[in-house]
């Protein structure tokens, strides 16, 4: 058994699986490979593991190449693409939140055509499942569905693609790479702790590899909202207060708190209170108490079942929207990490989906233990 390289990178380090392949250079020494058959030829491959589906000749700019579609049983589509210079290494990038992309969806084509540039073979896979069809966690009622997008797809994926790689080009790549953020930054660790022969190296970009505690954290954040919401027009205020109290803490006031462990922000006594009804420029004692609630622990019975948020996102990124919006607050609708957590209630939790679950009816006394299951199938978290 080898141990790859595994390369960890923060949110802000890591855009969505954007591979900056681009900028790999091949030694001096060595010459790309040709195909040895027609990319016709695969067709060949079908058998009792996989169907080759399609098994084209393209284009990506100046780079032809051989795009083989494949179906593994159930549902799992795999893309293998194959250049015609080949520089014998395979690239495979991950998926977002609960996975089911269209293979061909403008970002992911972007992403294999930037490897494909460089000479790599590049893979892909929807884990099992189609989004449009089954949104969310619904896919997961089925329990072949769950356990492929939870692991077995990522080591299927990455099987297959270097069988047909040494069915084109006569011979396996001689090293492979994987790179993914978020669910694909969890699914690289999953590779790391599963299944440590694919990979050569691995990158990794803010994983979401505990899966238990970040739903837990969701419906805590979304009970309190519920109650108080905070609207997006807050959180410069917010912002502004949480680093003129912790920006220099550090010793160094550069826009970036350094270690939010060390700031001692309180709601409570840095934020302005609104005397009576709410106004722009301060917080009414609901909304401060819905921000503590989401920088503070979850704790049952003297046991923390989920951290708080770190100070520190709160701060307007290049986008002009703070790192709470969209997925903490949602000005137009349900936040995506309650939403996520909410499809996981309905869908993952039991033999019996519950499509009307609402997220509000959680109990923290009671129905933590409900999701502990889900840790067992898809977390990355064995050291």
């Amino acid at each position: 058994m080898r141990v790859p390289a595994l390369v960890l990178m923060p949110a802000l380090a890591l855009a969505q699986n954007s591979p900056h392949i681009r900028d790999w250079k091949p030694p001096v020494s060595e010459q790309p490979a040709p195909p040895r058959i027609p990319c016709a030829a695969l067709h060949s491959l079908t058998g009792y593991e996989y169907s080759v589906l399609t098994a084209e000749e393209k284009s990506a700019g100046e780079a032809a190449f051989c795009r083989v579609r494949i179906l593994v049983q159930p549902e799992i589509l795999i893309e293998v693409a194959l250049p015609a210079r080949w520089n014998r290494r395979l690239y495979m990038f991950g998926n977002g939140g609960y996975a089911g992309e269209k293979l061909d969806a403008p970002n992911r084509v972007a992403n294999r055509d930037t490897a494909l540039q460089a000479g790599f073979t590049v893979t892909q896979t929807n884990t099992g499942h189609d989004a449009e069809r089954e949104p969310l966690a619904a896919f997961t009622v089925h329990p072949q569905k769950f356990a492929d997008y939870a692991f077995r797809s990522l080591h299927v994926t990455a099987e297959t693609a270097k069988r047909v790689a040494e069915a084109y080009y006569g011979s396996r790549p001689m090293r492979s790479y994987y790179n993914g953020c978020s669910t694909g930054g969890r699914q690289g660790l999953i590779l790391a702790q599963r299944y440590p022969d694919d990979f050569d190296g691995i990158v990794v970009g803010a994983p979401a590899l505990d899966n238990v505690r970040n739903r837990l954290r969701s419906i805590a954040n979304y009970q309190a909202l519920a109650k108080a919401p905070l609207p997006a027009a807050k959180m410069e205020l917010l912002a502004g207060r949480v680093y003129a109290r912790c920006d220099a803490v550090d010793g160094l006031k550069d826009g970036l708190i350094d270690d939010p462990r060390k700031c001692d922000f309180k709601p409570s006594r840095d934020l302005p209170v609104c005397e009576g009804a709410e106004q722009p420029g301060c917080y009414t004692a609901g909304q401060i108490r819905t921000i503590e609630t989401i920088l503070s622990d979850v704790i049952v019975r003297g046991k923390v079942l989920t951290p708080g948020f770190p100070v520190g996102a709160e701060i307007a990124g290049p986008n002009g929207k703070s790192g709470w919006d969209g997925w903490i607050i949602n000005d137009a609708g349900l936040p995506r990490g309650a939403l996520y957590a909410e499809s996981a209630m309905r869908y993952m939790v039991s033999a019996v989906p519950d499509p009307a679950y609402d997220l509000r009816s959680f109990d923290f006394e009671r129905d933590p233990q409900r999701l502990e299951w889900i840790g067992t199938v898809m977390n990355a978290t064995d050291p």
